[in-house]
């Protein structure tokens, strides 16, 4: 059993928030989101608000508090083969509540369909509230380019205002 090693990132001024899965291996090592240098996220959302790719910890975390992002992962507990998706086994979920009572979300996205499965089946019932499935920004999903990513993930922009 492997327990979610990484803390939310948000503040009271959130209006969205992006859920993961689960950190992969990289992340897990790197004590932060994203940190596999093949996964798209920090290139994808940075285009979408036309900004610079933050590369260190600190400048991802700025970034996501200036333009409102709160992210973490569904899962807060699981058994997981390597970073593999498909091997993730007795899932305990993350509780949410701790955001959403203190932000504003506006709207829930998840990256891609693993997160999307475990958000359904663990916490739409919890918060009462739908979630937006985006394409994973995983290297695993190869058939979606940088720019077609950047295309779909653009709608996050409209609940930030």
């Amino acid at each position: 059993m492997i327990i979610h090693p990484i803390s939310p990132i948000f503040d009271e001024n959130s209006r969205i928030l992006i859920l993961g899965s689960f950190p992969s291996v990289k992340s897990r090592e790197e004590g932060f989101f994203y940190g596999h240098p093949q996964n798209r996220f920090w290139k994808v959302t940075s285009a979408v608000f036309g900004e610079d790719t933050p590369r260190t910890v600190e400048e991802k975390k700025s970034f996501l508090i200036r333009n409102r992002i709160a992210l973490w992962d569904v899962i807060g507990s699981c058994d997981i083969a390597g970073s593999s998706d498909s091997s993730i086994r007795n899932v305990s979920a993350n509780d949410l509540s701790m955001i959403l009572d203190s932000a504003d979300i506006r709207q829930i996205f998840v990256n891609g369909q693993t997160a999307f499965k475990y958000y359904r089946k663990y916490s739409e019932k919890e918060t009462g509230r739908p979630a937006i499935c985006l394409p994973s920004t995983s290297p695993a999903n190869a058939a979606w380019s940088a720019e077609r990513l950047t295309a779909a993930w653009s709608c996050i922009k409209k609940d930030i205002v």
